[in-house]
């Protein structure tokens, strides 16, 4: 499956909440046992839940990976499918139903 070229939502289960100088994941469902499930989100990760929402599939986020952060764009690729697939299995994040784009 070609991740990137995706565009996702944010599942409303999972809040984010920017604590200093991070950004942590808290599910907000029923269970008390999901609490332990909070997940912190590094500098690049925080970066990516930022631009996840709206018209940006995975190409693009990619793209604004290599802009703002000293990275290949192959290292970016390899990273960002492999965070979005743990946000997909963490369900953090579902993809939109949007159409797929093409690169």
């Amino acid at each position: 499956m070609d991740y990137l070229s995706k565009r996702y939502k944010k599942a409303s289960t999972m809040i984010s909440r920017k604590i200093e100088d991070e950004v942590i994941l808290v599910p907000i469902r029923q269970s008390v046992g999901d609490l332990q499930n909070i997940y912190t989100l590094n500098e690049v990760g925080a970066f990516i839940w930022e631009y996840l929402e709206g018209e940006n599939h995975g190409h693009k986020i990619k793209d604004m990976i290599v802009k703002e952060f000293d990275v290949t764009e192959e290292k970016a690729k390899k990273d960002l499918t492999h965070f979005l697939k743990q946000l997909l299995e963490i369900k953090a994040i579902k993809p939109d139903g949007a159409m797929e784009v093409s690169k």
